[in-house]
Formats: C-alpha cells, sequence, structure tokens
C-alpha cells in the first residue's frame, strides 16, 4: 500500500510541475518587465521599436505560436500577442518590409533557406492558419533583405498521406 500511494504521490507531483509549464501564469497589462520575465522567463529574441522593446516568446514543439511582448520606455507591458496569424502577415508588405520589420512583426523564423537559381533567402513560419489549419508562411527577400514574395502552404509535418512526414527513410 506504501509503495501505491507514493507512486500516485510521485505521478501528481509530476503533472503538477507539467501544468506549469502547459499554462503559464498570465501576464497583465501594465505588469513590469520583472512580471513578465518571472511569469515567462527570458526571451528568446528582442528587438528595439523606437522608444520601445519586444520580447519574443516562441511557443510549442511545432513552433505555431509566437507572443510577443511590447514593453514602453517606462518598463510597463503594453501589449501581449500571439503574432503567428493572418493578420499579422497580412501587414507585411511585399516590396517595402524588411528583414527588421519582419522580426519585429512575427519574430524569427523556425527555419531559413536559401533559392540560388531566384537569389531569394527564405524565412519559414508554421502556424495555424485561422486558427485551424497546420500551414507554414514562407517569406522571401532579395539581397538587400526587402520582402519579395509571401507564400503559404500546408505544413507537410501534418500530412497523413506522407509516407516519411518528419524526413527519416
Amino acid at each position: 500500500m506504501k509503495l501505491t500511494t507514493r507512486f500516485l504521490s510521485t505521478v501528481f507531483l509530476a503533472i503538477g510541475c507539467g501544468c506549469t509549464t502547459l499554462f503559464p501564469a498570465a501576464v497583465n497589462i501594465g505588469d513590469s518587465e520583472q512580471d513578465l520575465i518571472a511569469k515567462r522567463g527570458q526571451p528568446a529574441h528582442r528587438y528595439k521599436d523606437g522608444g520601445d522593446q519586444l520580447l519574443e516568446y516562441p511557443l510549442g514543439p511545432w513552433g505555431q505560436k509566437t507572443y510577443m511582448a511590447r514593453v514602453g520606455p517606462d518598463g510597463k507591458l503594453i501589449s501581449f500577442e500571439q503574432v503567428l496569424t493572418n493578420q499579422k502577415f497580412a501587414s507585411i508588405k511585399v516590396g517595402e518590409s524588411t528583414k527588421e520589420d519582419v522580426l519585429r512583426t512575427v519574430g524569427a523564423p523556425v527555419e531559413t533557406s536559401y533559392l540560388s537559381l531566384t537569389d531569394l533567402e527564405v524565412w519559414s513560419y508554421p502556424y495555424k492558419e485561422s486558427g485551424v489549419w497546420n500551414s507554414v508562411m514562407h517569406v522571401h527577400f532579395d539581397k538587400a533583405g526587402i520582402v519579395r514574395k509571401m507564400l503559404n502552404g500546408p505544413d507537410l509535418r501534418f500530412d497523413p498521406d506522407r509516407r516519411f512526414p518528419f524526413g527519416g527513410l
């Protein structure tokens, strides 16, 4: 009986610890940057946007969510939003936006590649298109770092018809 109680205690402790990572503490507008970091940890990246700081928090093993925290010059949280969305991607202007603009809008890419025939660098962002479909947005940059095109399509990691969905043989 003691062994069963000890086993169950260990299982419940493990579940309890896991919940803190699965469900991080809520952040509130007006929180200090120190409060934000205490609740969410150190950001993956920081970007300057005028007088504000943007703190990037990518989430999940599939990389489909990235939260961007905007902290004002006074060190207080102005906004905290999920940025891998149709609306945010639509705000990136082809022929105008730069790599820095894209980083401040949707954060760092999950993957980068280079297309030698078109001489374009591609940044790829897995996301839930319209909050439903497993998709990837590909942002193409020329040598000057200007967005030249954007293409989205299905995230093949989730395609049940692919024989080797994760690149293995």
